[in-house]
């Protein structure tokens, strides 16, 4: 999985289990939902949805010291599986266009479409665990 490095928080909490649960219950700070949402190529409504908020308002999280237990979570599990698909595709580009793209593995769904869930992540990361095992039924 690619490092991905997070303002305030340790390289590894995306790859050691035990740091992503004790940031979690921590909270990461809001600066990191700014980072997504850099990172993820401006898919604002998405993260909006994963902090309850909505893409108007997402800026006054930025300055949060701290989210709850369940944004921080899926924040995190997100960006955990950017860095997942990024090792896969060797390209931060090219994740933000195959996010985007209608898949026939998920129902003609964009991958971009059901990350705010947590049942949706577990798809989308079916899907590249296929893709990394050259799997293409």
């Amino acid at each position: 999985m690619k490092v991905l490095h997070l303002d305030g928080l340790p390289p590894n909490v995306l790859t050691d289990d035990v740091v992503f649960i004790r940031a979690v219950r921590t909270g990461i700070p809001g600066k990191v939902v700014q980072e997504a949402v850099e990172l993820l190529g401006g898919h604002r409504e998405l993260v909006a949805a994963l902090v309850g908020s909505t893409p108007g308002n997402i800026q006054r999280i930025y300055s949060k010291p701290a989210l709850g237990k369940v944004e921080s979570e899926g924040i995190l599990d997100l960006l955990r599986l950017f860095a997942y698909a990024s090792a896969i595709f060797d390209s931060d580009d090219i994740v933000r266009e195959w996010l985007r793209c209608h898949l026939p593995a998920l129902s003609g769904s964009r991958p971009a479409d059901l990350l705010d869930t947590f049942q949706g992540r577990i798809m989308v990361r079916d899907v590249l665990n296929k893709i990394e095992r050259g799997e293409f039924s």
